[in-house]
């Protein structure tokens, strides 16, 4: 069991974090408010797992990122802008089709998007990516990869292989239905993946999508029914509330500003990730991770300048 007092013991790898899944451009309005009323967006680098590489490399652990993204001027504006962060792109391949992109308001609550969805799901199962998987200590993956084939099938080959290699497995079930083709039962298939991982972060929204209304405890119960050993649901300026089946504690938000959302999850993975690399418990890794997402909130943009992880540890007292 994944107990709140102790740290999580990682396999002695050169590779701290892999995460796998879309590298993409974020469009990201200039104005509060839905998409008809706005009339300038500004572009930003993104991707869930993207954002998490760039975020913990400058929090000080080795992390590697497998994406896929187009032979054109967008594709090449992310590959630079992962070299430039220091952050090797071996595993980012190059296709030939259009780098996806989001399109999302600048929002204080849960920001709307539209997606424009083609080279991030044609990432394939190479032997590079076989070696990445097997030399890493976590790996990362959201709904994204799973979402679309022919990704999904890469997908289902790296769970595969992390579980075979004691690697942790984190997923962030963020399902959104319109990532997925109208005649596939998204929901399902996401259900029959949680018992074939470790960690899983739902938002508050993302279960309600999932499982339904009901109740926070609820639908965290849920998640573990289905063979979770550890759930972090996200509640917003609520905080959240973890639970790995015995044990349950409610978090309070660190946020004191919130300019713009964009990012606010992954921000949180990335501390959280750094926190239990570097050996500290589990408690005291979600509370670095909410450290690092209420420092992200204070800014625009899902990429944002991150101070040393000790500095921001500082900062909220921690």
């Amino acid at each position: 069991m994944i107990e709140f007092g102790n740290s999580i013991t990682l396999a002695n790898r050169k590779n701290d974090l892999l995460a796998i899944g879309e590298l993409l451009i974020d469009m990201i309005s200039a104005e509060y408010g839905d998409h008809s009323e706005s009339s300038m967006y500004h572009k930003f680098f993104g991707g869930s797992p993207a954002n998490i590489v760039m975020n913990t490399k400058k929090l000080g652990i080795n992390s590697r990122l497998a994406s896929a993204v187009g032979v054109d001027g967008l594709g090449s504006f992310l590959l630079n802008r992962v070299s430039s962060a220091g952050v090797d792109t071996d595993l980012i391949q190059q296709v030939e089709h259009s780098t996806s992109m989001v399109v999302v308001t600048k929002s204080q609550g849960t920001p709307i998007p539209i997606f424009y969805r083609d080279a991030d799901y044609r990432l394939s199962y190479t032997a590079e990516l076989d070696q990445a998987v097997k030399n890493s200590k976590i790996i990362h993956f959201s709904c994204w990869p799973v979402s679309r084939t022919p990704v999904r099938h890469t997908m289902e080959e790296v769970i595969k292989q992390a579980r075979a290699h004691d690697c942790l497995i984190c997923f962030d079930p963020n399902y959104h239905h319109m990532l997925w083709e109208k005649d596939e039962d998204g929901i399902e298939y996401i259900k029959s993946l949680i018992g074939k991982v470790d960690i899983v972060k739902p938002s508050e929204d993302d279960a309600e999508r999932l499982f339904g209304k009901d109740s926070h405890l609820n639908q965290i119960d849920k998640f573990l029914s289905l063979g979770a050993k550890l759930v972090i649901m996200t509640l917003g300026r609520e905080g959240a509330i973890v639970s790995n089946g015995q044990e349950t504690i409610q978090f309070d938000t660190l946020a004191e500003q919130i300019v713009d959302t964009t990012g606010a999850g992954d921000a949180f993975w990335s501390g959280f990730y750094s926190g239990l690399v570097k050996g500290y418990t589990l408690q005291q890794s979600l509370n670095l991770g909410f450290a690092v997402s209420a420092y992200k909130l204070k800014f625009l943009g899902a990429v944002i300048d991150l101070p040393q992880l000790e500095e921001i540890r500082q900062m909220y007292s921690l």
